[in-house]
């Protein structure tokens, strides 16, 4: 009798274990495909981006101010590159001469915008992460706005919108509002491919198509387009967007990683 009461006592107890180890699995995220992500910094860190708004005093498009744990970004949204997309009596208009093909410029100019982006200087990881809509997710040290991987108006693949995108890799849509899609190749090509471009809405900075002189592929990042670790900027490590130049989503993937602040234009 003792022993059938010992026996009872020892399965029960094997199987509390075992289901609490499976309770245990079911809460963690497999981050098995990427390498690079978290390196040992909690998913509930809070960060400070402050070091990089100095980064944005080079424009002329841009203006910021900091209050509290905010910073409001301003800008006219005016690219201070050359492109076809300017009047043609403007300084910077240039006819395209890019490497595609099949370029086919869209009938819209470049005009000015009044676009305003409040984002926290203390982003986090959101409990629910929300999806990036169409216009303006971000803001790129020139002071041009980031779009998402999509064309609208009804989220289509940019097949067919890549060829209208001039030798910067931008364009206007029919506001006039100039945006990147993809690389910022004028912004790469000035600053380097490893550095910081600019930030999405949600205060979490993004990165160039390289790292450590290795280009990024989506199969390093996780379904935000992102990881964390140090980079030259915040040398104790923070969640990041890399660029991938040939891969959809190339800039953001299933939404923001972190909170979106507010965009009014």
């Amino acid at each position: 009798m003792k022993n059938s009461i010992y026996t009872q006592s020892f399965v029960g107890l094997l199987m509390v274990i075992l289901t609490a180890a499976c309770s245990t699995s079911d809460d963690v995220i497999d981050n098995t495909n990427n390498s690079n992500n978290n390196n040992n910094i909690s998913s509930s860190t809070t960060y400070d981006i402050t070091p990089i708004l100095n980064l944005f005093d080079g424009s002329s498009a841009v203006s910021y101010a900091v209050n509290g744990n905010t910073v409001t970004f301003t800008t006219n949204n005016l690219p201070d590159h050359t492109s076809p997309y300017w009047p043609t009596n403007n300084a910077l208009y240039e006819p395209y001469n890019g490497t595609n093909s099949n370029f086919n410029q869209n009938p819209n100019t470049i005009s000015t915008q009044n676009i305003t982006f409040t984002i926290t200087l203390n982003p986090s990881e959101a409990s629910v992460k929300q999806a990036t809509s169409l216009g303006p997710i971000g803001i790129s040290r020139n002071g041009v706005v980031f779009y998402n991987q999509y064309a609208g108006p009804n989220n289509q693949p940019l097949t067919n919108e890549i060829n209208s995108f001039d030798q910067w890799l931008g364009h206007p849509q029919n506001t006039g509002q100039y945006h990147y899609h993809i690389e910022p190749t004028y912004l790469t090509n000035q600053f380097g491919n490893d550095v910081f471009l600019g930030l999405l809405a949600d205060g979490f900075p993004v990165y160039g198509p390289e790292e450590n002189g290795i280009q990024v592929t989506n199969s390093d990042l996780d379904q935000y387009h992102g990881h964390t670790h140090a980079t030259a900027d915040f040398p104790d490590g923070i969640y990041h967007y890399h660029i991938t130049p040939n891969e959809d989503p190339y800039i953001n993937g299933n939404g923001y990683f972190g909170i979106p602040g507010t965009i009014t234009q």
